[in-house]
């Protein structure tokens, strides 16, 4: 019999597109997910999920399967909701579900929360940029906090978008570093320095092989997806790193790095189908450009 914990581990295997991931969402196991992947396998009798050493996408079957996963899941909890609502007759709970991605500043995060909290009740959802963009497509986010593209510039061409700012990465060092106070830095100058990895950025690959191709193999005193904890430790003094710009704490210094020249663009995206009215539609878009507009420029 096929179970809710089954529904549940594919659909996060699905929009996670990895186990390990899917297992993290779940606070489980990783053979824990694996198990209940392969038991449902066996209970539909087809190969849900095609297996590789990088990737995890579905099969054929499995992408049949999606729809009936979701509209499973969406029951179960109707059923919940029916439930919680008969033994505690509440206001629904949350109003508007906000994906964010990992590499969010964290007051920036606090300042953008406590203006959508003035006016809904709300629940953060974490995810990198493709997860997010699977989430508001299938209606489990309602908004995003993310990457933008090139072509999304918001209302010139995709009205659901609010961008928000456009930043460079940069070396993020101690205030106290010899190099603090430089406003450029060539890739070369960083030969003799001690890293910190942030394994959660976005850029980390193409970061990565920038420096590599400049001959830059550097010693690492931290790998880690903890943001806070990265910065903390370059404002420690225990290593440098490069991050977008709005991520530098206090008692850190930042100088732009010759020739790299990688930026990234922030914004809001709004699901197609905004949960509700035309006029809360409209609501949540004023609050986001009133939201962009408070924000101090980066």
């Amino acid at each position: 019999m096929i179970k809710r914990a089954h529904i549940r581990h594919f659909l996060a295997v699905a929009d996670s597109g990895s186990f390990k991931q899917a297992a993290a969402r779940l606070h489980v196991t990783q053979p824990t997910v694996s198990t209940a992947i392969a038991e449902l396998e066996r209970l539909v009798g087809s190969a849900l999920f095609v297996r590789d050493r990088r990737h995890v996408r579905l099969t054929e079957p499995g992408g049949a399967f999606l729809p009936i996963a979701r509209d499973l899941e969406a029951g179960f909890r109707r059923a919940d909701q029916f439930a919680k609502a008969s033994a505690y007759p509440e206001q629904p709970w949350p109003d508007l579900k906000l994906g964010v991605i990992p590499t969010i500043c964290g007051s920036m995060l606090q300042a953008i929360a406590a203006q959508l909290a003035e006016h809904y009740g709300v629940e953060l959802v974490e995810g990198d940029d493709h997860e997010l963009r699977g989430q508001l497509a299938s209606g489990k986010i309602q908004l995003a906090l993310t990457l933008l593209g090139k072509s999304e510039n918001g209302a010139e061409n995709r009205p659901e978008v609010t961008p928000l700012l456009e930043e460079p990465y940069v070396v993020v060092m101690a205030a106290r570093h010899p190099l603090a106070g430089t406003a450029e830095i060539a890739a070369g100058d960083l030969a003799s320095e001690i890293m910190i990895a942030r394994r959660s950025c976005e850029a980390l690959q193409r970061t990565s092989r920038f420096f590599t191709d400049a001959g830059v193999r550097p010693r690492f005193a931290l790998r880690s997806e903890n943001e806070d904890r990265c910065l903390r430790m370059v404002a420690a003094g225990l290593g440098i790193t490069v991050a977008p710009r709005s991520l530098a704490p206090e008692g850190t210094a930042t100088a732009e790095v010759r020739d790299f020249g990688l930026t990234r663009r922030l914004g809001f995206i709004r699901a197609p189908v905004h949960p509700g009215s035309a006029d809360e539609a409209e609501k949540l878009a004023a609050i986001l450009e009133t939201i962009a507009a408070s924000l101090p420029p980066n």
